[in-house]
């Protein structure tokens, strides 16, 4: 069961990235060219969120109840947290990661209300970009195997 989660959070993360990129990427051309907050834009940035939850529940799945490493971790919390390896997943994964979430729910919420188009696609390239960095920053690109 676990190595059936962990690669499909490991596979999702591409369409995560992609959908965050895409966001960013109409959102400054969107700002740039003052052009309007379209349908797409919406999706795109509604997907973002909505792989972003999808990946969080996997994630939590695996964090409190499949991973060895986890389990390892707090089985040792102490040793852990001197291990910089474990505690990227045990500590700073999760925690950078939900708040790249809450960002991109922040953004999809903002979008919803009736603000200027120029604000929408300030609100999707800021807040979508900075969730979208700090995914990159906690990913641990050497455990993944997908």
């Amino acid at each position: 069961m676990y190595s059936i989660f962990l690669n499909l959070h490991s596979y999702l993360r591409w369409v995560v990235l992609i959908l965050g990129l895409l966001s960013v990427i109409n959102g400054i051309k969107g700002g740039s060219t003052g052009a309007a907050y379209t349908e797409k834009d919406r999706k795109t940035g509604l997907f973002f969120m909505i792989s972003l939850h999808t990946q969080l529940l996997i994630g939590l799945v695996l964090y409190f109840f499949l991973s060895p490493i986890t389990q390892a971790a707090f089985a040792d919390f102490g040793a852990a947290m001197k291990d910089p390896a474990m505690r990227l997943i045990a500590v700073e994964h999760i925690t950078v990661n939900i708040l790249a979430v809450v960002l991109a729910t922040i953004a999809n919420a903002k979008n919803k209300k009736a603000i200027p188009d120029a604000t929408k696609h300030k609100n999707a390239w800021l807040l979508n970009g900075l969730a979208l960095i700090l995914i990159l920053s906690r990913i641990p690109w050497d455990r993944l195997t997908a």
